[in-house]
């Protein structure tokens, strides 16, 4: 099936949630209108392939429940219209690579339940319009990149749970535009830097 999807070259929609039979799916960058791929629970999905990259016009990627994927490829920094990031449950992904800092129309990125992610690469800082950025769970992140700072258009944050997590950047305090900000849980933490009080939106 991987490869004669290819063949779809006027797709906009892709749904293969519960695809737990799917492995491979080397011919994905051939569907270069796709708007929309939904990979929910494709549980032996082993590897993105780079072509991933060649997805030009997409604007949402759900990847949420994808066990067996340990890494995403350095070209999902090519998904330039991208506005939807949702990797819930990524369960072995370790690290973000750095050209995700490319996504500039980022909107919402997903990262609850990412339990092996540790830290999050200072390209984050380079999503000037990402609005929200959900950290549930997240329990092995320990520290955040001051370039947090930068991210201008930032509303929600949720970071409830992420158990190792000791303190935040004093950059915290430059997210003037954060309207909802949720650190329940972070038994870690023993105080909140003094710029904190700038966020007058709370």
């Amino acid at each position: 099936m991987s490869t004669c999807i290819g063949q779809l070259i006027t797709l906009q929609t892709l749904g293969l949630s519960d695809g737990s039979k799917l492995k491979v799916f080397t011919s994905i960058g051939q569907l270069t209108t796709l708007q929309t791929l939904d990979l929910f629970y494709c549980s032996q999905l082993k590897e993105l392939p780079a072509s991933i990259g060649q997805l030009t016009t997409l604007q949402s990627l759900y990847l949420s429940n994808c066990f067996e994927l340990k890494e995403l490829p350095t070209s999902i920094g090519q998904l330039t219209t991208l506005q939807t990031l949702n990797l819930f449950h990524y369960s072995q992904l370790k690290e973000l690579p750095t050209s995700i800092g490319q996504l500039t129309t980022l909107q919402t990125l997903n990262l609850s339940h990412c339990s092996h992610l540790k830290e999050l690469c200072t390209s984050i800082g380079q999503l000037t319009t990402l609005q929200t950025l959900n950290l549930f769970h997240c329990s092995q992140l320990k520290e955040w990149p001051t370039s947090i700072g930068q991210l201008n258009a930032f509303q929600k944050f949720n970071l409830s749970w992420c158990s190792k997590l000791k303190e935040l950047p004093r950059s915290i305090g430059e997210l003037i535009r954060i309207q909802k900000f949720n650190l329940s849980w972070c038994v870690k933490m023993k105080e909140l830097p003094t710029p904190i009080g700038n966020l007058n939106a709370l």
